[in-house]
């Protein structure tokens, strides 16, 4: 038997077709797509299959992100990541897959840019991100007047990578 039997197998057995359906399909015997299939964990009826797959996807024994096997105890809930890094790093790549409710994002004004941006659950938050926050707090001058020319300035330090960020004390 082929790898592309194999696969074909697999994808037909959790798509929840019986064994003689896939032999018809693949080519080959009903014993061999039985055998394969009790070689496999794809035995049991169709049904019982697809059940154990769609178990299988909301806990998965392996890594959205990475691959590695996800270590569980005896109280741990549901896992998707082996770690805070991998879940981070995979919300990252895939910020589509967020159900966040329209009812919890809010538009904001940052104080210290003046650009707008999009805040998840907290309505009074007040910078766009941490540089913003550090440059209002510590680095400007709390009594001064904020022109456009100002605001175009902080914009632009905004945008930057914080390590090309040059900071310029003012007292």
């Amino acid at each position: 038997m082929t790898q592309e039997m194999g696969r074909q197998i697999t994808s037909l057995r959790l798509k929840g077709l019986g064994y003689k359906s896939i032999a018809i399909v693949v080519g080959t015997s009903r014993e061999n797509v039985r055998y394969y299939c009790k070689t496999h964990g794809l035995d049991g009826t169709a049904d019982l299959v697809k059940l154990n797959f769609a178990e299988h996807r909301k806990n998965p024994e392996v890594c959205k992100h990475c691959g590695r096997k996800i270590e569980r105890t005896g109280h741990s809930g549901k896992k998707l990541f082996c770690s805070e890094e991998c879940r981070r790093a995979w919300w990252k790549e895939h910020p589509e897959e967020a159900k966040h409710g329209k009812d919890a994002t809010y538009e904001c004004q940052c104080a210290y840019c003046k650009r707008i941006f999009y805040s998840y659950g907290n309505r009074n938050r007040k910078y766009c991100s941490h540089d913003c926050y550090i440059q209002d707090r510590f680095w400007t001058d709390p009594n001064a007047e904020v022109d456009s020319k100002e605001i175009a300035i902080r914009q632009r330090i905004a945008q930057s990578v914080p390590t090309e960020m040059r900071l310029r004390r003012i007292s």
